[in-house]
C-alpha cells in the first residue's frame, strides 16, 4: 500500500500541474449541451436525457488521453525501465498510476451528470436512480481507465495516442447512439451498434435515470467484462516488457 500510494500522490501531482486537457473536457459537452438542448427537445422522445448522457459518453470516452497518457509518458521519459526495477509489482505500479486519473474520470462524469440534472434538466426517475447513476459512472470510468491503459501499451508516441482516443472515442460513442439514437439508424447500423462500448454506457445510464436496476445492471456487467479484457491485455502486454523504452 505504501508502494501505491506514493506511486499515486506523484501521479497526481502531475495531473493537478498540467490541468488544460481536463478542463476542455469539462467545458465543452457544458456548452454543447445548452447548444443542442433544443434541437434534441424537439426531435427526439427524452431528448433532454439524451443529449446530457449522450454528451456525457462522448467526452468522458475522449478523456481516454488522459489515462493513456499517464502511462505513456513513463515510456517516453524513459523512466518505466526504472520502476520496473523497484520493488513494486506490475499491478502495484498500474494501480498507483491509474488511481488519479479514475479519480479526474469520475469527477469529470459526476460534475456533467450534476450540470445534466440542475441545468439542462435530465431529471432522474426517482431517488433510487441517483444510487444508480453513481453505480453506472464507477462503472463506465473503469472500464475507460482498463481501456486507456490498454491503449498506452500499444500506441509508440502521444500523437498516435491522441489519433486513437480521438477517432476510436468519436466512432464508438456515435456508434453506440451518443449524438444520434440507435433507433435513427439504418438496420445495418443498428446491427452493429452493441459491439460498441459507448453504446452499453449510453444505454446503462439512461436506464439508471429512468430507475431501471435491472437494466442498469446487466449492461454495467457488459461493460465489466469489456474493462477486464482490455485490462488483463494492458497487464499481460507490460508484464512481457512492451511497455519498455526501447520498444516506443
Amino acid at each position: 500500500m505504501s508502494r501505491i500510494a506514493a506511486l499515486a500522490r506523484h501521479n497526481t501531482v502531475l495531473r493537478l500541474r498540467d490541468p488544460g486537457q481536463f478542463l476542455s473536457y469539462l467545458v465543452m459537452p457544458m456548452v454543447l449541451m445548452l447548444a443542442l438542448k433544443p434541437l434534441f427537445e424537439r426531435a427526439v422522445t427524452g431528448g433532454t436525457t439524451h443529449i446530457a448522457t449522450g454528451t456525457l459518453v462522448i467526452f468522458s470516452a475522449l478523456a481516454l488521453s488522459i489515462v493513456g497518457n499517464s502511462t505513456l509518458a513513463e515510456r517516453s521519459w524513459h523512466t518505466w525501465d526504472r520502476l520496473r526495477c523497484t520493488r513494486a509489482s506490475i499491478p502495484e505500479l498500474l494501480v498507483g498510476k491509474t488511481l488519479p486519473a479514475y479519480g479526474l474520470l469520475l469527477l469529470q462524469q459526476s460534475i456533467l451528470l450534476a450540470y445534466g440534472v440542475t441545468i439542462i434538466g435530465a431529471h432522474p426517475h426517482d431517488g433510487r436512480a441517483y444510487g444508480l447513476l453513481l453505480l453506472g459512472i464507477l462503472v463506465w470510468g473503469a472500464a475507460l481507465l482498463a481501456i486507456g491503459t490498454a491503449l498506452a501499451a500499444v500506441v509508440r508516441s502521444h500523437g498516435e495516442l491522441s489519433a486513437a482516443c480521438d477517432v476510436g472515442a468519436l466512432t464508438l460513442t456515435t456508434l453506440g447512439g451518443a449524438f444520434i439514437p440507435v433507433t435513427m439508424f439504418p438496420s445495418w447500423l443498428q446491427t452493429l451498434a452493441p459491439a460498441s462500448p459507448g453504446y452499453w454506457s449510453l444505454s446503462m445510464l439512461q436506464h439508471a435515470m429512468r430507475g431501471d436496476t435491472s437494466g442498469t445492471l446487466w449492461r454495467a456487467a457488459v461493460l465489466l467484462g469489456v474493462g477486464a479484457i482490455a485490462a488483463a491485455f494492458a497487464y499481460r502486454r507490460l508484464a512481457t516488457g512492451w511497455g519498455r523504452s526501447t520498444t516506443l
